[in-house]
């Protein structure tokens, strides 16, 4: 530790990189390995899927390290594109008409630009009311102009969620980059990578607790496997790697362990909520593949996040009182 604090935030921070993809080469060895000494067809399923979800967390710190290295403008542009496609494939998914297309112009090409050009410039309480107050009411006017209402409420809710989520919720993450916290420097980089822990280690745990404790699920017609039990053994998970990882944060491990908490419960609830809406879609998986191939979309992989990353920043912010 004191080694680590006596080397600069750019050093600091490279060797957060060099741990984490040094460990992504470890693993990515073992996996080849065990496919080359078991070939069995009954493993090959569960080797496929594992597979999948390693080339996801390899994209994924590849482009977390573009985003780095590219500055905060750079990061703000690479959070933006992931935005954009998110919130394709829910838009893609939801029933819209032709009524429609004046808001969805909206929401893909001046409602996103504006959120994220918000965060560039570090206008954090513009950004914070921007969608929520402003956009929500804007949406429905736009489509009342549109002359069609036929399933008004529900065509403009669901534009407006998807607003929300895909675009409301994913800013978050460069804005955690251009938070300027007292006497933790251009160390934005370890936040983020603090909360995708944090929220994955949840996810992960509850997704275990819930295949070795006894089930009662709370919502059975969307997540059979979603327990209060489970879910609370995800919040401690993410709880105790919060106070382990307490070092890179600007807290103390008691203070760590809390953020981590908050963030992986709201990660984990919004998963649910996404289920659900898939649910609702009559899809088991976001975007334009067959579920029959077991694919997921880029929304599957980041829907812990988009809950998550809001909650967690604001949290943060408010402790601190940085002020936008």
């Amino acid at each position: 530790m004191n080694w680590l604090a006596e080397l600069t935030t750019n050093e600091q921070v490279s060797a957060l990189f060099v741990t984490l993809f040094g460990a992504l080469l470890l693993v990515t060895a073992v996996a080849v390995l065990l496919s080359v000494r078991d070939s069995s067809d009954a493993r090959s399923e569960r080797r496929a899927r594992f597979r999948r979800d390693l080339r996801a967390v390899w994209v994924g710190a590849v482009v977390f390290w573009l985003a780095w290295i590219s500055g905060a403008t750079g990061a703000t542009i690479v959070v933006g594109f992931f935005a954009f496609f998110a919130l394709r494939e829910f838009i893609t998914l939801a029933h819209t008409r032709r009524g429609d297309h004046r808001s969805l112009i909206l929401a893909f090409f001046i409602v996103l630009p504006l959120q994220f050009a918000f965060v560039g410039t570090r206008s954090f309480d513009l950004f914070s009311v921007f969608i929520p107050v402003y956009v929500f009411l804007a949406i429905p006017v736009v489509s009342a102009l549109a002359g069609d209402p036929e399933r008004f409420l529900e065509r403009n809710a669901k534009i407006q969620w998807g607003i929300m989520v895909c675009v409301y919720g994913l800013s978050h993450l460069p804005a955690l980059l251009l938070l300027q916290l007292p006497r933790y420097g251009e160390r934005g980089a370890f936040l983020i990578f603090f909360l995708v822990i944090v929220a994955a280690g949840a996810q992960i745990v509850q997704e275990l607790a819930s295949r070795r404790l006894r089930r009662r699920p709370v919502a059975r017609h969307i997540d059979r496997s979603f327990s209060y039990r489970a879910w609370a053994a995800g919040v401690a998970a993410a709880a105790v790697l919060g106070a382990a990882l307490w070092w890179i944060t600007p807290f103390d491990p008691m203070r760590a362990a809390a953020m981590a908490a908050l963030a992986g419960g709201a990660g984990t609830l919004g998963d649910l909520v996404m289920r659900a809406l898939k649910k609702d879609a009559g899809v088991r998986w976001w975007g334009n593949r067959s579920s029959v191939t077991g694919a997921v979309g880029l929304l599957d992989r980041v829907a812990p996040l988009c809950f998550a990353a809001p909650v967690f920043f604001h949290s943060v912010r408010w402790y601190f009182r940085v002020a936008g």
